[in-house]
């Protein structure tokens, strides 16, 4: 089905061509599409043009050019400018705004009438957050973590067209972060709401969202499901966006690639098959793709180690120059061990082995 000039109703945001500058420009003709339902997260730098995004979808900015429908109806383009109040966004901030002269309850609730629908409304989604029997408190009695909670329940309350989280957690701690991500995502798929997340945090992104778009310069490179766009990034651009990345250079013959670790198997090929046979390329790893002790790996010396906890990394580089005919690896490699799992010592040479098929580029 279709709405009003042609825009696909499935989709509870359509946004195509959207421009927008200030001093410069921040959008660029920027495309996304996110179907109702779905939690996207839109991931990119600061300063990237991620809140202008939200701004221009919610209505507090108008596109320069291009449009904005939701649900099917627009809502920004030549001629038409829907404001803000009239296009049911409801938005969360970075540091949740609440009124602090407002008890939970009424803050949920301000959007909402008098009466005991509203009531069973609150005392609902108090309970979906993890807040139930807190109405009473006032926001200066909570966490921070409780108080984005609030946030949430408000912007959800008088169930809105689309969601919109524009970095909710940045400023909560890092241990707050993990649990409270995964109570926010399953509140919002609870209320069976649509969701637009913007981040410069690609773990936020890959384990909150249903589809992940990738914000490059005023543009959306690439937009996928989390473990295509981590497993299968379009460029390495975008491959060091989604977290660490090593890059080797190798020579591709069919479905394999020779490098200074061996001769690995390809998953995933941005080269064109026409030029694909003994081309040099760039393969893409991550971390936790490197095995130690491995029976028929590379010798590769340990340069340094750093433990978190629950894992650690170790820094390696080839011990000898590759006999395989590939250049060596460029820089040094990092191995993502598990917490429990041997940590080598710097100094120690371990044999090295690739779990698992690999991606790759055009050479630089």
């Amino acid at each position: 089905m279709t709405g009003s000039a042609g825009v696909d109703d499935t989709f509870a945001l359509e946004v195509t061509g959207l421009h927008r500058s200030y001093d410069a420009p921040v959008l660029r003709g920027l495309n996304l599409r996110v179907r109702t339902g779905d939690l996207a997260a839109v991931l990119g730098p600061s300063g990237g043009g991620k809140t202008t995004l939200l701004r221009t979808v919610a209505g507090f900015d108008r596109a320069d050019a291009g449009a904005i429908a939701l649900g099917g109806r627009l809502v920004d383009a030549p001629g038409i400018f829907v404001k803000p109040e009239h296009r049911k966004v409801g938005i969360v901030a970075q540091t949740g705004a609440l009124f602090p002269h407002l008890s939970v309850a009424r803050n949920i609730g301000y959007g909402l009438g008098r009466g005991m629908e509203s009531r069973h409304r609150v005392d609902e989604l108090l309970d979906l957050v993890g807040l139930g029997g807190l109405g009473r408190r006032m926001p200066h009695e909570l966490s921070g973590g409780q108080q984005q909670r609030v946030a949430v329940a408000r912007a959800l309350a008088p169930r809105p067209r689309l969601l919109l989280l524009d970095e909710p957690f940045a400023a909560l701690d890092s241990s707050l972060r993990s649990s409270l991500r995964a109570d926010v995502r399953d509140a919002i798929h609870a209320e069976r709401a649509t969701a637009v997340l913007v981040t410069h945090d690609q773990d936020e992104a890959l384990s909150m969202a249903d589809q992940v778009s990738v914000l490059r310069e005023g543009l959306v490179v690439q937009t996928a499901a989390p473990r295509t766009v981590y497993e299968e990034p379009v460029d390495l651009s975008v491959a060091r966006a989604l977290g660490e990345a090593m890059i080797l250079p190798g020579r591709l013959s069919g479905r394999r690639v020779t490098t200074a670790l061996g001769i690995l198997q390809v998953g995933h090929c941005a080269i064109a098959a026409a030029t694909a046979e003994s081309a040099p390329v760039a393969v893409l790893l991550r971390p936790e793709q490197l095995e130690l002790d491995v029976a028929d790996g590379v010798n590769c010396k340990v340069v340094s180690t750093a433990y978190f906890g629950h894992d650690g990394l170790v820094g390696l580089v080839p011990a000898a120059p590759s006999s395989s005919g590939a250049d060596g690896a460029d820089g040094a490699l990092a191995a993502r061990v598990m917490g429990p799992g041997r940590v080598p010592v710097v100094g120690e040479v371990v044999a090295v082995g690739v779990r698992g098929s690999v991606s790759v580029y055009p050479a630089a």
